[in-house]
């Protein structure tokens, strides 16, 4: 079971280039602006799943299980929107590669942090110096990447 969750999250992240080269697509068709851009995206992603979930008849969250959702977690979406914002004006201008390890390597360290704290659900995982080492050498293919 993991190695197919392993490859569909290596699945997702090749997506994240497509995504982001779509994006700057998109964006200079509608006008020059990424942010309309961003909004298709979202608009389009947000009828999909609406789709998905009445195609494989997943029921919908009710007003009592959306009223139970802390404030600080419905500002995921904001993140979400942020972040493909950011890749969206930045890929076309220092390229997929570039941009794309600079946000694995925030994910990373975030990685880092959040397992180290076990904050948000996640399981408590202490900081090794192994996961330093790696996270190091990806710091390292980050730089050279920008060269």
């Amino acid at each position: 079971m993991n190695s197919v969750l392993y490859l569909l999250a290596f699945v997702a992240g090749a997506a994240l280039v497509l995504q982001t080269g779509m994006n700057a697509l998109l964006g200079r068709t509608v006008g020059g602006n990424p942010l309309a851009a961003v909004l298709v995206n979202f608009s389009v992603g947000a009828l999909g799943m609406l789709l998905f979930l009445l195609a494989t008849r997943t029921p919908l969250p009710t007003r009592g299980q959306l009223g139970a959702v802390p404030l600080w977690a419905w500002f995921a979406g904001l993140i979400g929107a942020f972040y493909v914002t950011i890749v969206t004006i930045a890929g076309p201008r220092v390229g997929a590669l570039l941009v794309l390890a600079l946000t694995v390597a925030g994910q990373m360290v975030a990685s880092l942090l959040v397992d180290h704290f076990g904050v948000l659900g996640f399981p408590q995982q202490s900081i090794t110096l192994t996961k330093l080492l790696g996270a190091g050498l990806l710091f390292a293919g980050v730089l050279l990447v920008a060269r």
